[in-house]
C-alpha cells in the first residue's frame, strides 16, 4: 500500500480530474489524501470523508476585465499563481511529514506541491489539468517565457530546492495529462514520462430537482455556461445567447448555467431555461451542442460525449483550448466581447446542422475513451511509487530548513 498526496488550487477544473484518480487508487486500497486552500470544495467534489489538509492561500484579487493577453498572464501569475505557492508551501510540507506520501501529484498550477516535494526529497508527478502548458503556446513570446522562468526561479529559491532546475510546471518524473493527441495536437509535448490519459469522468456529487421532462426531444437542446470565474462579465454575452436561441426556437432550446443570477427566468419559458447550477456532466448526455469559455474540463466533458462545441475564449488557456477544438474540427470559435446573437446563431447552426463537426468530436470521444482515463492515471502513479521504493528514492539528505515557512504538522482538517 502506497500514500498519495494531491496538492490542487482550489479551482474547480483542477479538483475535478483528480477525484476520479483519488477514487481508483482508493479502490486499490492506497492511503489518498489532499492540501488545498479550501478543504469544503474537495470534500463537495470528492466526498465528505475525503483526508484533507489545510493550507492557506492567496488574498483575492480581481483581475480586470480588460486584461488581455501576456498583461492578463502577468497579472494571473503575479496576483494569483506565485502568491498562491508562497501562502500553500507550510501547509503542503506540514501535511507531507504528517500523512508522510510515497508520491505527491501536483497540480501544474500549484507550484508549491511540485517545489515542496522536490526539499523534500520525495517524488511528485504532475496533474495536468489543462494541455494547453504542454503545447508551444509562448513561442511567439520569448520574453513572456523568459519572465515566467525567472519568476520559477525566485520561487523555487523561497520554498523548494535551489540546487535543482526542473520547471515545477512538468515532473521529470511522471506528466499526466488528461486529454488526448487528438485534442491537444502534434505539438504538445511527448516523452516516455508523459502519459496522455484522457479526462477522468467520474460521478460527483448532484443536487436533486433539475426538470429534466422540460428537454423537448423534438428540438436540438444546447447548454450554455461560461464556468463559475466569469459570472461578474458574462452578462451581455449570455444574453446574445438566449436572442440567438429564441430566433430559433422552432428546432433549438437553451438550458443557461446563469451563476451571478444576471438573468431573468420565467417557469412557463419553454425555449431557455435558466439556473444557477446545472448537473452538466448528466446534461452531456441528453443535449445536442454546448456553448462555452473553452475551460478544458467543459470541453472534454463534451467531446467525451461526442458533442460538438462553440467555444468563446475569454482568459488564460482558454485562447488554446479554443484553437485546438477548432482545429480537431470539432466546434467553431466566436468572440466573446464582441460576438452578436447572428454570429452565435449561425455558429449553433453549424455545429448542429454539418456532420464533419460532430463526426470529429465522436472521433475525440473514441480516443478519449481508449486512453484510460482515471484508472491508467491511477497505473501510472502506483508505477512510480514502486519505482521510488525499489531504488529507495526517499531521501537520505538532510531536509533544507524553511524557517520563514515553517510550522508543526497540524493533521487533517
Amino acid at each position: 500500500m502506497s500514500g498519495f498526496l494531491f496538492v490542487v488550487p482550489p479551482l474547480i477544473g483542477h479538483i475535478n480530474p483528480t477525484v476520479g484518480v483519488a477514487a481508483a487508487l482508493t479502490a486499490h486500497g492506497h492511503r489518498v489524501a489532499w492540501s488545498c486552500p479550501d478543504s469544503g470544495l474537495v470534500r463537495r467534489l470528492a466526498g465528505a470523508d475525503a483526508a484533507v489538509f489545510p493550507c492557506a492561500g492567496p488574498p483575492s484579487a480581481a483581475r480586470p476585465p480588460e486584461l488581455r493577453g501576456p498583461e492578463s498572464l502577468k497579472f494571473l501569475w503575479e496576483r494569483y499563481l506565485l502568491p498562491l505557492a508562497d501562502a500553500m508551501a507550510p501547509g503542503v510540507r506540514a501535511a507531507a511529514e504528517h500523512f508522510r506520501p510515497d508520491v505527491v501529484v501536483a497540480d501544474q498550477q500549484a507550484f508549491a506541491g511540485a517545489l515542496v516535494a522536490e526539499r523534500l526529497g520525495l517524488p511528485w508527478a504532475t496533474s495536468a489539468a489543462t494541455s494547453a502548458e504542454l503545447t508551444d503556446a509562448y513561442a511567439g513570446f520569448p520574453k513572456v517565457a523568459d519572465w515566467m522562468r525567472a519568476r520559477l526561479g525566485e520561487l523555487r529559491a523561497r520554498i523548494g530546492d535551489p540546487a535543482e532546475h526542473t520547471d515545477p510546471r512538468l515532473s521529470p518524473h511522471l506528466v499526466l495529462v488528461f486529454s488526448t493527441p487528438e485534442l491537444a495536437g502534434p505539438s504538445a509535448t511527448r516523452g516516455d514520462h508523459v502519459h496522455y490519459i484522457g479526462p477522468s469522468i467520474a460521478d460527483r456529487p448532484t443536487k436533486p430537482g433539475f426538470p429534466w421532462e422540460w428537454l423537448d426531444p423534438a428540438r436540438a437542446a444546447v447548454l450554455v455556461t461560461l464556468g463559475t470565474a466569469n459570472a461578474n462579465t458574462s452578462g451581455r454575452f449570455l444574453a446574445e445567447c438566449v436572442a440567438a436561441v429564441r430566433e430559433r426556437s422552432d428546432r433549438v432550446q437553451a438550458v443557461i448555467a446563469d451563476t451571478g443570477g444576471i438573468l431573468e427566468s420565467t417557469d412557463d419559458d419553454k425555449d431557455v431555461l435558466v439556473l444557477p447550477w446545472v448537473p452538466q456532466l448528466s446534461l452531456m448526455e441528453r443535449i445536442d451542442a454546448v456553448v462555452c469559455h473553452a475551460g478544458h474540463n467543459t470541453v472534454c466533458e463534451a467531446l467525451w460525449h461526442g458533442v460538438p462545441l462553440v467555444v468563446a475564449p475569454i482568459l488564460d488557456d482558454q485562447p488554446v483550448v479554443a484553437t485546438q477544438v477548432v482545429h480537431a474540427g470539432a466546434g467553431v470559435r466566436v468572440r466573446y466581447s464582441r460576438v452578436t446573437a447572428a454570429q452565435l446563431g449561425s455558429a449553433l447552426d453549424t455545429v448542429l446542422q454539418e456532420p464533419a463537426h460532430r463526426a470529429a468530436a465522436g472521433q475525440i470521444s473514441t480516443a478519449f475513451r481508449a486512453a484510460g482515463g482515471a484508472p491508467a492515471a491511477a497505473i501510472h502513479l502506483e508505477q512510480l511509487a514502486a519505482d521510488a521504493l525499489r531504488i529507495g528514492w526517499k531521501c537520505q539528505r538532510p531536509v533544507p530548513a524553511l524557517t520563514e515557512h515553517r510550522r508543526p504538522p497540524s493533521g487533517s482538517s
